[in-house]
Formats: structure tokens, sequence, C-alpha cells
């Protein structure tokens, strides 16, 4: 199993059962060390529906480890749109781990391509939607756009700022 994806499975079984943040393993490659970047986890049952995905744009912890670590309690714990995960669960998901590139400003929406970009979209107030590349269903910028907008609460008229990104995904495909 991938080490991204292995942490995030082990840090959910772990914090689930104990209600504590496992400790940083101690064999893990020197990237998940050493660099810093946001990372998306993604929780889904065998069946294929989402269970919990929460991330961050930019990274926000000293290294992607921890920031794997982070983003998987809360994808697991604190989705809104989830209650969150109980022990029963456990043995019916699988993860996924998206490590994102820095996001680049574009202006032409026709760069956009949601099959292999991320998207952020937002507003001057700080309003930010984030989708990531390659989701089911989403097969045009148009959709793209609309969803993240969506998300960050922002009206289709508005003025925005468009940045793509790359992911590197562990896991479920």
């Amino acid at each position: 199993m991938d080490y991204y994806v292995k942490l995030a499975k082990n840090t959910v079984e772990a914090y689930i059962k104990t209600n504590k943040i496992p400790p940083l393993p101690k064999k893990l490659p020197q990237e998940m060390i050493k660099k810093k970047a946001g990372a998306f986890v993604s929780i889904h049952k065998k069946d294929g529906s989402l269970r919990g995905c929460i991330g961050t744009f930019l990274p926000t912890r000293p290294n992607i480890a921890l920031e794997i670590i982070t983003n998987t309690i809360s994808s697991a714990t604190q989705d809104p749109r989830f209650p969150p995960i109980t022990e029963k669960e456990l043995s019916d998901l699988v993860y996924s781990v998206d490590i994102l590139s820095k996001p680049k400003t574009i202006s032409n929406r026709k760069a956009i391509d949601p099959k292999k970009y991320g998207l952020i979209v937002s507003t001057p107030d700080g309003r930010r939607g984030l989708l990531l590349p390659n989701i089911p269903g989403v097969d045009t910028p148009e959709q793209q756009i609309k969803i993240c907008c969506q998300k960050a609460g922002i009206e289709p008229k508005e003025k925005v700022k468009l940045e793509t990104f790359i992911v590197e995904r562990h896991g479920r495909v």
C-alpha cells in the first residue's frame, strides 16, 4: 500500500479508536518529511460514495506527513456533510490523498481542463472554492467553475480570480 494512503488509513483507524492523534510513523519517505504542500484527503465507502473530504489549498503544517494527518482527522470527523466516522465503518472505507502543486493564476478560461487541472475560484473579499481534478461528472470548465463558485457562495456574475493546480494522486483513482 502507498505510504500516503497508509498514513491516512492508519490515522483514521487510530484516531477513531482512541480519540488521540497518532504519532508520526518512523519510516516514511523523505519527501513526506522534508516537503510542504497542500493536501486533500478523500474517504469513500467501498461502494464509491463519498464519506468525507477535507484539505488545504496551501501548506499549513511543517511537512506533507503532518498535513495528511491533520486533514485526515478533519475529513473523518469534521466534514459538515457527514456525521463523524464510527468504528463500525472502518473496514468499509477506501482512502485517497491528493498532494497539490502551487496554484497558478490563469486569465483565459480556455486553459481550464477539469480532467487534468484542479481549480480554485476566489473573490477579492476572500471567498474561495476549490475542486480537485478528474471528478466524475465534471467534464467542462463551466461545470468546474460553477461548482467552485457554489462551494464558496460566489454568485455567477461576480468577478473572480481563477487558479489551476495539478495533483499527485495517491490511492483511489
